[in-house]
């Protein structure tokens, strides 16, 4: 989260309009940036007041001649997150829950939580990563399943639920991916259906986001991942379980129709951001929302979720104000190559 943040605060002091002479500007830069890591596919989308611009870079493997383009598919990790927090509040603007309601009110019947945790933890303190509920032990998950390690069961959820007689860190940050994975459980024990109807039916189609893809991806126009140290990795398979916290695959045609919906403030996806960007957790260092981050400068105030994967990052920002928003993916596992990214593209073609 570091490296995000300081990438994030460069984002926001300069004004982002991306005219034509800027957008040159920014194609030369990525040009020079992807000529050192001829490696890596990068696909940008840009929105500014309305206006669309793509820039990409590199081929969907080092074997293939096809080119990355605006379709082309990357994993895009934890800003499934997004989705997820903003089916929830949906469900709320419907009255299926309130998201200050107990979690105890929602689970099915097999999830029994210990006295001392019942009537403790609300919806809201999962969307904010501060209900100290214990996560996944990814040591453990590679160890038993090193390629695909979000293969998890109902057992090994029912072992970190109802096994758990005590919330250690309640109320203070620590990231989790078992609070989206129980959001998820929660919307569809309410609606009695999958994760994958949900969001199809709720922010996919609504947006036209026809090639944002969840239990399918087997298609032709997607990147090869590759780890930090360039080693090809799978995509992670579709787990109905998992699915919430982080298992969406999409491109940057998609990404930019997203970003449009949110910051047009319309229709129930548009409406449902109202809540997702109030503040539910804040200390001297970061402030946090429902289902994403949140950065001030002044009085300008933007969102924004990054997503890490074995073989892909990426990043979602938009600010309401100076109606502006940016998604990058790239095929390697590899923060540090998106800060650069941002960063230079601010300092030389923004400033």
């Amino acid at each position: 989260m570091k490296i995000i943040f300081s990438v994030i605060i460069l984002l926001i002091s300069g004004q982002l309009a991306f005219g034509q002479s800027r957008e040159k500007k920014i194609d030369s830069i990525c040009q020079a940036i992807h000529s050192k890591n001829p490696e890596v596919a990068i696909s940008i989308g840009f929105i500014d007041n309305g206006k669309e611009c793509f820039l990409n870079y590199g081929k969907i493997s080092r074997e293939s001649k096809l080119k990355v383009d605006k379709n082309t598919i990357f994993e895009i990790g934890s800003i499934t997150k997004l989705f997820t927090a903003n089916l929830v509040v949906q469900a709320q603007d419907e009255g299926k829950l309130k998201i200050d309601d107990f979690i105890d009110n929602h689970l099915p019947k097999e999830y029994i939580l210990s006295e001392k945790i019942k009537g403790k933890l609300k919806i809201s303190d999962l969307a904010s990563h501060q209900s100290g509920l214990p996560d996944f032990d990814f040591g453990k998950l590679i160890e038993l399943n090193p390629k695909q390690p979000l293969d998890i069961s109902k057992e090994a959820i029912h072992s970190i639920i109802n096994d758990s007689t005590e919330l250690s860190d309640y109320g203070n940050y620590r990231y989790s991916n078992i609070s989206y994975v129980l959001m998820g459980i929660m919307l569809e024990n309410i609606y009695l259906k999958s994760f994958d109807k949900l969001v199809k039916e709720k922010i996919l189609i609504p947006s036209k986001m026809n090639n944002t893809l969840t239990t399918n991806f087997s298609i032709k126009n997607k990147v090869v991942g590759h780890d930090i140290n360039g080693v090809q990795q799978d995509y992670f398979l579709w787990n109905s379980l998992f699915a919430p916290a982080g298992l969406l695959k999409s491109n940057t045609s998609d990404m930019s129709k997203l970003l449009k919906t949110l910051l047009s403030n319309k229709g129930k996806i548009g409406k449902a951001t109202a809540i997702t960007e109030k503040t539910f957790y804040k200390n001297t260092q970061m402030e946090i929302g429902f289902g994403q981050e949140i950065e001030r400068n002044g009085d300008d105030t933007f969102f924004y979720k990054a997503g890490d994967t074995f073989s892909c990052s990426s990043i979602f920002a938009y600010d309401k104000k100076s109606n502006w928003g940016i998604a990058i993916l790239i095929n390697h596992k590899n923060s540090d190559l998106i800060r650069e990214l941002i960063n230079t593209i601010y300092e030389e073609a923004l400033e």
